[in-house]
C-alpha cells in the first residue's frame, strides 16, 4: 500500500524546495558574502521569518543547497551506473556526467568560476567534507558491488581518488568530460585490478 503523505508535509516540502531554488539562484549570482535572507524570502514570495523559521541560519540555508546539490550529482550518476552492466563503462559514466553535469550547473560553475566564486570555493576545497562524504561512500559501495574481491581499505582509497580527480577536472578544465572520464578511467581500472 503507498503510503500518503499529509498536505501539510506536502506544502512545507514545497516551500523548503521553492527556498532552496532561489538561493541557489542568489548564490550564483552574489555569492555567500552577498546572499541575503531577505533576497531569498522576496525572490520565493514569503516573507524573512519564513525563511529563518525553515532554515535557521544563512550558513544553514547554504549547507542546504550544497547537499541538495550533491544529492542531484549522486542520484545522476547512479542513474548512469545503473545503466551500465561492467566497471569499466560504469565509471566512465559516472565520471562524464559528473564533470558534463559539474561544467553546466549555474551554482557549480559559479563556484568555479563567477565573479563570487572566493566564498563559494571552499565548498570544492577546505570545507568539502559534507560533499565529499557522501560521494566516496556511494562510489565504494559500487565499487566493492562490481568488484567483490576489492578490499575495503583499496575501495576506500580509490573511491575517494575517482571523487577527486573527478572534481579536479571540473574545477580545471583541460579537454571534454569525456577525455576527463578517459584520463580517471586510464588511472583507476588498473588500480583496481592491481588490488583486487
Amino acid at each position: 500500500m503507498t503510503e500518503i503523505t499529509p498536505f501539510s508535509e506536502r506544502v512545507r516540502m514545497s516551500l523548503r524546495e521553492t527556498l532552496l531554488d532561489a538561493a541557489a539562484d542568489l548564490l550564483a549570482e552574489h555569492g555567500f558574502a552577498g546572499l541575503r535572507m531577505v533576497d531569498v524570502a522576496t525572490s520565493a514570495g514569503v516573507s524573512r521569518q519564513t525563511v529563518y523559521n525553515e532554515f535557521g541560519s544563512k550558513a544553514a540555508l547554504v549547507n542546504a543547497v550544497a547537499l541538495r546539490t550533491v544529492s542531484e550529482f549522486l542520484d545522476g550518476g547512479e542513474e548512469r551506473w545503473r545503466a551500465t552492466s561492467n566497471l569499466a563503462t560504469g565509471l566512465h559514466a559516472v565520471v562524464e556526467y559528473t564533470v558534463r553535469h559539474g561544467r553546466e550547473n549555474r551554482l557549480v560553475a559559479s563556484v568555479l568560476g563567477g565573479a563570487q566564486s572566493e566564498d563559494l570555493l571552499p565548498l570544492l576545497t577546505t570545507r568539502a567534507e559534507p560533499v565529499f562524504r557522501p560521494a566516496i561512500e556511494q562510489t565504494v559501495g559500487n565499487l566493492t558491488e562490481r568488484v567483490p574481491t576489492l578490499p575495503p581499505e583499496a575501495a576506500a582509497v580509490i573511491a575517494e581518488t575517482i571523487v577527486r580527480l573527478s572534481v579536479s577536472h571540473m574545477m580545471l578544465p583541460g579537454g571534454t568530460p569525456c577525455e576527463a572520464a578517459d584520463a580517471v578511467c586510464a588511472v583507476i581500472l588498473p588500480a583496481i585490478d592491481a588490488h583486487s
